[in-house]
């Protein structure tokens, strides 16, 4: 296992098309609910532990090696919003470009037949960590830093917020990152004898209902 593919992974850069998403910033700033540095810690916090934590939990079994269409069908069913589940396929569709052409894989080239229009992202996500030789710990780690890096960039765009603020905002929630995945990686591995059911499903009513929203919006910077 290379710990820089970890970092390709992870990186920013990497053209997966998170950039072009706001993990649910962009309704939240709207509605009020994001106004400063506080309240992006606040928006984050809350998706940690609910959106964040699902993602981890799927990121980590597929790593594992459990089976993705069953893992799709576990997504789906925690993903009530029919806006959050269309942006992640279309998120898991190009990531799953980008991972095929930087970790060739038949397991990649699977899913993609498989799924031709796009399988959710987390899962496609914790498939290329395995593609690149990284484990679930690596691929939890990736979902549930993801889930906050993403509203606080586009914060900082959405609201001219100091990227310096933005910043220490996520390095206040470090900690709370790791006992996330922690209980992602927990879960993961119940599901080699629990079956999907085991996996964290946790809720977050006002990120779907704002996605919903945030669809129907006739000019919007992000696509979700």
């Amino acid at each position: 296992m290379s710990r820089a593919a970890l970092l390709v992974l992870a990186d920013g850069r990497f053209p997966a098309g998170g950039h072009a998403h706001s993990g649910g910033a962009e309704a939240a700033v709207k509605a009020g609910r994001i106004s400063g540095a506080a309240s992006l810690e606040e928006f984050c916090r809350g998706r940690l532990h609910t959106a964040g934590l699902v993602a981890a939990g799927l990121s980590a079994a597929a790593a594992l090696g459990i089976d993705p269409v069953a893992l799709d069908r576990a997504a789906d069913a925690r993903t009530s919003s029919p806006a959050l589940r269309a942006a992640a396929r279309k998120l898991g569709r190009q990531l799953l470009r980008a991972a095929r052409a930087t970790w060739p894989s038949a397991e990649l080239d699977a899913l993609g037949r498989e799924f031709p229009k796009g399988a959710h992202q987390p899962v496609v996500l914790g498939l290329a960590a395995r593609a690149a030789g990284l484990g679930p710990v690596d691929a939890a780690y990736c979902a549930a830093y993801e889930n906050v890096s993403g509203p606080a960039s586009a914060t900082v765009r959405l609201l001219s917020l100091d990227p310096f603020d933005a910043t220490g905002a996520l390095a206040r929630l470090a900690w709370e990152v790791d006992r996330v995945v922690d209980r992602a990686v927990e879960a993961a591995r119940r599901v080699v004898d629990e079956g999907v059911d085991a996996l964290p499903a946790g809720s977050a009513p006002l990120l779907e209902i704002g996605a919903e929203v945030h669809a129907g919006w006739p000019v919007r910077l992000f696509a979700s």
